[in-house]
């Protein structure tokens, strides 16, 4: 039976990224993953554009984006961060582009490209790839691995093993958090476990006339009893059951435990206050005069959300706009501003970005990712307890946790 130097295990952004390095560096190196193609959930990050990375140059804000948990990765970043993964995909043929936020995506908005790059860079570096391969049992001997079992009955051994399984997070990409019950058995402690940047769900079935709206420069300001607990600002879509987009997924992140009578109001018009608002309706109702209300609004709001509008602000849409009184034009504007929609909760495991909790970081090693339980066992990307807003930010942990695990496993 051939002894690897190094055994990782998921062929995720973290795994492929650890197999490189330690392939790079001259180890024998063999990559395991369970699904028929690597990367399945890389490619659909960023809704298959994949946001690689987020390109802002100062280390501590990128750190804060994580919280408490952030500082963590200080020499992870510091090492591999931002510049050297957009320098190593260049180096690997990619073109880069920055958008609006700092967020990093290949030039031509396919996910592929990426995962292109990966694969030339696991050749070019003499990684074997065994794809279908699924461990189900891990063996320990005191405080080392001594060996994997697969799903075939296949015992394999190495060196030093890199777990890169991911979460729980989109299942049906192969995360399935079965890891989490390894790591457990091998003495690690797994944080709470939560769906995390996931979208909202609205009791209120009006949202199905909005499916598919995008929503650009608004504000979301979320309620608990009618007390404003948390706000954002930017991007966002209604979908069939709901809100997603960025600010909504970033709201997700800060959910309180309690969720009892949460209320989310939309304010479409942020720039606007409501006397602006009233005198902005005003003018377009004096320019718009003999019109009916149902096509005076068309130069303020996008055409989805005009019918909604008029149907919730109770104005025959046949009426005149000229015969539309204060009262009436008032309730438009508090609409406008205060958009009311209940919450039923979030969505789950299927429709969450990345996964909430997981590996215990006072049992890493900060600074090579190497278990502080397991001898010869180093961690990378999402099974790890961290996890940041949306942006490029967790794709940045997996490159920066798997290079630097790769690099240290190989060295050992």
């Amino acid at each position: 039976m051939k002894k690897y130097k190094v055994i990782v295990v998921g062929g995720g952004p973290a795994g492929m990224m650890a197999a490189g390095r330690a392939g790079e560096l001259g180890a024998s190196t063999l990559l395991l993953e369970k699904n028929k193609i690597l990367g399945k959930k890389l490619l659909i990050t960023g809704q298959g554009r994949c946001n690689l990375t987020n390109a802002q140059s100062d280390l501590k804000s990128f750190i804060n984006q994580f919280g408490p948990q952030g500082k963590f990765l200080y020499h992870a970043l510091f090492y591999f961060g931002p510049k050297e993964i957009i320098n190593f995909f260049e180096k690997l043929g990619v073109k880069i582009k920055i958008e609006r936020g700092q967020r990093v995506f290949p030039f031509n908005d396919r996910a592929e490209e990426i995962l292109k790059a990966l694969i030339k860079y696991l050749k070019k570096s003499s990684v074997e790839i065994n794809l279908n391969k699924k461990v189900v049992k891990v063996v320990k001997n005191k405080d080392y691995l001594e060996k994997i079992i697969l799903s075939n009955k296949q015992v394999l051994e190495a060196d030093n093993f890199i777990f890169c399984p991911g979460g729980k997070s989109y299942p049906s990409t192969g995360s399935t958090g079965e890891a989490y019950q390894w790591l457990t058995k091998l003495g690690h402690q797994i944080s709470p476990l939560f769906p995390s940047l996931t979208p909202l769900l609205v009791k209120e079935k009006i949202v199905k006339e909005l499916e598919g709206l995008s929503l650009k420069n608004v504000s979301f300001h979320l309620f608990q009893n009618n007390k404003k607990i948390n706000s954002r600002f930017g991007e966002a879509i209604f979908t069939a059951q709901g809100l997603s987009g960025p600010i909504v997924l970033d709201l997700s992140r800060d959910w309180p435990l309690n969720t009892d009578n949460l209320m989310i109001k939309i304010d479409f018009k942020p720039a606007l206050d409501y006397h602006q608002l009233d005198q902005r309706i005003q003018k377009d109702f004096q320019q718009a005069a003999n019109k009916l209300f149902k096509n005076s609004l068309n130069k303020l709001l996008p055409q989805k959300l005009i019918p909604v509008i008029i149907k919730l602000s109770q104005i025959n849409p046949e009426k005149r706009v000229n015969l539309i009184t204060r009262e009436q034009r008032k309730k438009i504007v508090h609409l406008l501003k205060e958009f009311p929609l209940k919450i039923k909760g979030l969505g789950g495991y299927d429709q969450a970005i990345i996964t909430r909790g997981g590996v215990n970081l006072k049992e890493i090693d900060p600074n090579t990712m190497k278990s502080k339980i397991i001898k010869n066992l180093y961690l990378a990307g999402e099974i790890l307890d961290l996890d940041g807003p949306t942006g490029g930010y967790n794709l940045q942990v997996c490159w920066s946790t798997g290079y630097l695990a790769g690099e240290n496993a190989a060295k050992k």
